[in-house]
């Protein structure tokens, strides 16, 4: 299988646009447009019945001591977990392309609606790890369905790497309900999987690392 993007290239920055926050010189960071990135494939395996999607940060902080905190610096040497920002399963066999804004075009507190596609869309929606991230936070807290894009901590040392992978599947509807997470998805998927395809965009809120 192929994935490519209209929106960025492989291993290279995403844009603003695609992003939960952007640079503020004022306030560190700033809510962006929060949109769905452009994504096609192509060479799909003989017998795919349906394509699942996951957008996933390989690098964030294991440990939130030093995280977003004056004066400090998330060290590069700190061990990295992932964070997942998108899970979209039961795509149908005949889709090729996810358009840009799709599914996500603004950042929405509490998050948007799932796990079913508002509007009657293709497909269907985990939630992803905002929704543990801003459980405590009042303003904020609920079950985030669907995109929402990168917002690493503004001092975080390193660039960060956020992978976009397609699965071809031999099912129609993969056997998870409900409030559905990453790793459920990702377990749901075992044994069904037929052929992937991968790409990885980068994003920094650090002024310092993003001048690099």
């Amino acid at each position: 299988m192929k994935l490519w993007s209209e929106s960025f290239k492989d291993g290279e920055p995403i844009p603003g646009e695609f992003a939960f926050c952007v640079i503020d010189p004022a306030t560190h960071v700033a809510m962006s447009s929060n949109r769905n990135p452009h994504l096609a494939w192509s060479d799909v395996p003989d017998g795919t019945k349906s394509f699942a999607l996951i957008c996933h940060d390989i690098d964030v902080p294991s440990r939130g001591d030093d995280v977003n905190q004056e004066g400090k610096t998330v060290p590069a040497d700190l061990p990295r977990v992932g964070f997942f920002h998108w899970t979209l399963i039961d795509l149908p066999a005949s889709t090729q392309s996810i358009a840009a804004g799709q599914y996500s075009s603004e950042v929405t507190a509490r998050g948007k609606s799932g796990p079913e596609i508002s509007g009657g869309g293709a497909g269907r929606h985990g939630i992803n790890d905002y929704t543990s991230w801003f459980a405590g936070d009042a303003n904020m807290s609920g079950d985030y369905y669907g995109y929402d894009g990168p917002c690493p901590p503004w001092n975080d040392s390193i660039l960060h790497r956020y992978v976009f992978t397609v699965y071809a599947l031999d099912v129609e509807r993969l056997p998870v309900d409900g409030k559905f997470t990453g790793a459920q998805l990702i377990e749901a998927m075992q044994g069904h999987i037929l052929g992937e395809a991968k790409m990885t965009g980068t994003y920094t809120l650090n002024p310092q690392v993003a001048a690099k």
